[in-house]
């Protein structure tokens, strides 16, 4: 099944979650020398346009980097500091950046990105967006199984790595898959940086998902959520979402105390908003 589409959903709140986490993950890479390798297991398009037809069908960036924006002055400085990137990546207050673009402007001359894309309509944009940026062989993007492409990479020359695993989770499956790709991936590379984004849900498999990932690495994990509004009473909708990274950054439970009270805050959509943060760092 190939129906999701990202554009109906770019720039909102999972979205600001998801960017902003990879965002500080990369700054903190990008403090030692040696180079790493940045894999996207599904890229979706790259760049989105927020005046297009998927984006306003259902609004969802109002919610989320729309937000952030209005009340700028009020965020704590990381986060002016992720506004402001994206304002000078793109230009343009309509567009907004997929996880490869936010990738691709953080990493150095000698850092490399591979990328999986297996929808073909994201594909063919995702492939058009990269090139524009002229990366040469420094970025490969493919039409392939990102959770299989994964694999294959591993491990990189350079031994180090963040790794972002973010699939639609139309099916069950995509549950399972997760948790089975990550062991098998810690097995082959066990020091790299794992990031995964999973929706929170009112389904059992999206509540059970975290402690299921907390078990492959009890000893090292960090798992945040975003919670914006109550769960609905019919029990359908994403009522907010969760990065769990493995082997995570040191410095990021100590950021997120300071700012996810705040970022919940002026993401809120009703009095039920909140976050959790949960972590063991060796």
């Amino acid at each position: 099944m190939l129906s999701y589409r990202h554009a109906f959903h770019a720039g909102n709140h999972a979205d600001v979650l998801k960017h902003f986490i990879l965002f500080l993950t990369l700054h903190y890479f990008n403090q030692k020398d040696k180079p790493y390798w940045y894999i996207d297991t599904h890229s979706g398009a790259g760049v989105y346009d927020l005046r297009g037809d998927e984006a306003q069908k259902v609004g969802e960036y109002q919610h989320g980097i729309a937000k952030l924006r209005e009340n700028l002055f009020r965020l704590p400085e990381s986060l002016q500091n992720f506004v402001a990137h994206l304002d000078e990546m793109l230009a343009e207050n309509n567009l907004y950046a997929g996880s490869p673009y936010w990738a691709q402007s953080l990493l150095r001359e000698a850092d490399k990105m591979r990328l999986f894309e297996l929808h073909p309509t994201d594909f063919h944009h995702l492939i058009n967006n990269m090139r524009e940026l002229n990366l040469g062989r420094k970025c490969i993007v493919k039409q392939e199984d990102g959770f299989a492409g994964l694999l294959a990479l591993l491990p990189p020359a350079t031994r180090r790595a963040v790794v972002l695993i973010d699939p639609p989770y139309e099916q069950k499956q995509d549950y399972t898959r997760v948790v089975d790709t990550l062991k098998d991936a810690l097995k082959k590379f066990e020091q790299g940086c794992y990031a995964v984004w999973y929706p929170c849900l009112s389904r059992t498999e999206s509540q059970t998902l975290p402690e299921k990932l907390k078990k492959l690495c009890p000893n090292n994990y960090l798992d945040v959520q975003l919670h914006v509004h109550a769960p609905r009473a019919d029990g359908f909708g994403m009522h907010g979402s969760g990065m769990f990274l493995i082997n995570p950054p040191y410095v990021l439970p100590e950021m997120l105390k300071q700012i996810m009270p705040k970022l919940s805050k002026i993401l809120a959509q009703d009095n039920q908003a909140r976050f959790v943060l949960d972590y063991q760092i060796k």
